[in-house]
C-alpha cells in the first residue's frame, strides 16, 4: 500500500494534464519541490479544483508514488485571493513563484523558501510598501537563502542603500518587510539587486516580461 503524507506548502505551479487532471508543483517545507497530480481536479465540483490553484498555500495530503504524487485533500488556510484580483500584484506574485521554482529543489528543506514566498505575498497586499521594493527584497532574500549574492552591494552606494542590503541580508524573513525607501535610495538599491541577478541568474522569466508592459 502506498505512503500517505501531510506535506505544508504552496502550488507555484498549476498546469492540465489529460482530459480531467491537474499537474502540480508544490514547495513543501519538508521535502523541498514536489511534482504531484489532482486527479479530476478540472471536473466541475471537484473538491480538488481550489487545492489545485497558484498561490494555495497549507497542508496537502498526498499518496507517495514512485515517480511523483497524487493529492487526495489539502486543508488550505489561504488563497491570496485578493492577489488574483489585482493584475500587477498578480504579476509580481506569478513571478516570485517562478523564482522560487528556478531555485528550488527535490528534498531540500524548503523551509525559508516558503516563509519568504508567504510573508513576501502578504506584502503586496500592504498599500504602505511599494510593490518594486517587496520585489527588490524577495528576490535578494532569495538569493542570500541560496548563497548566491553578494556581501555588500556590487558598487559603491549611499549610506541608506548600502543599509537596506545588509538589513535584508541579516533579517529574519519575518521582519523583512517593515521599512521603505525614498524613490533615488530605491532606484539605487534596484540597480544593485539587478546586478546580482544579472550575475547569478540565467534565465528569463514571463511574469517580468508582463509587467514590463502593465
Amino acid at each position: 500500500m502506498r505512503e500517505t503524507v501531510n506535506l505544508t506548502g504552496m502550488v507555484i505551479r498549476s498546469s492540465p494534464s489529460g482530459e480531467a487532471d491537474r499537474r502540480l508543483v508544490l514547495l513543501t517545507r519538508e521535502r523541498g519541490k514536489i511534482t504531484a497530480f489532482a486527479r479530476g481536479a478540472r471536473r466541475p465540483g471537484s473538491a480538488l479544483m481550489a487545492p489545485g490553484r497558484t498561490f494555495a498555500f497549507g497542508v496537502f495530503r498526498l499518496y507517495e508514488g514512485r515517480d511523483a504524487y497524487s493529492l487526495q485533500s489539502a486543508e488550505i488556510s489561504n488563497y491570496f485571493e485578493e492577489i488574483a484580483m489585482d493584475m500587477e500584484a498578480a504579476c509580481y506574485g506569478s513571478y516570485f513563484l517562478e523564482l522560487a521554482d528556478y531555485y528550488s529543489r527535490e528534498n531540500l528543506d524548503g523551509t525559508e523558501q516558503l516563509k519568504l514566498i508567504y510573508q513576501s505575498l502578504r506584502a503586496l497586499l500592504k498599500p504602505a510598501i511599494p510593490n518594486r521594493l517587496v520585489r527588490r527584497i524577495y528576490e535578494l532574500k532569495t538569493m542570500v537563502i541560496n548563497g548566491e549574492y553578494t556581501e555588500n552591494p556590487p558598487w559603491k552606494v549611499s549610506e541608506a542603500a548600502a543599509y537596506a542590503w545588509a538589513y535584508v541580508a541579516a533579517t529574519p524573513t519575518e521582519g523583512l518587510y517593515r521599512f521603505t525607501l525614498k524613490e533615488e535610495v530605491l532606484q539605487e538599491f534596484s540597480a544593485c539587486v539587478e546586478e546580482n541577478m544579472r550575475r547569478y541568474i540565467d534565465r528569463q522569466f514571463h511574469s517580468l516580461d508582463i509587467l514590463a508592459v502593465l
